[in-house]
């Protein structure tokens, strides 16, 4: 079996608590970018978590992508 695509997102954005995950603007979303890997979307995260690291409201999430788009899939992979 070919391996199977990974799709890690990176975003981000300032939230409306700092204890909350609803964002204050979603219309100002950061959408750092797509990753095929956990490491490439940990390393995109981290970059921009420290960039905004004076800024309690402001944070960056990873999104497993491909867990949304085969929910069904429960093949372990690496991350």
């Amino acid at each position: 079996m070919p391996d199977r695509q990974l799709l890690h997102l990176v975003i981000g954005g300032e939230l409306e608590e700092v204890e909350g995950v609803k964002f204050r603007d979603l219309s100002k979303i950061d959408l750092v970018g797509a990753y095929a890997s956990h490491a490439e979307a940990l390393a995109a995260w981290r970059a921009k978590a420290q960039s905004t690291v004076d800024n309690a409201l402001m944070r960056y999430f990873i999104i497993h992508a491909h867990k949304l788009l085969d929910p069904h899939d429960d093949e372990p992979h690496d991350h």
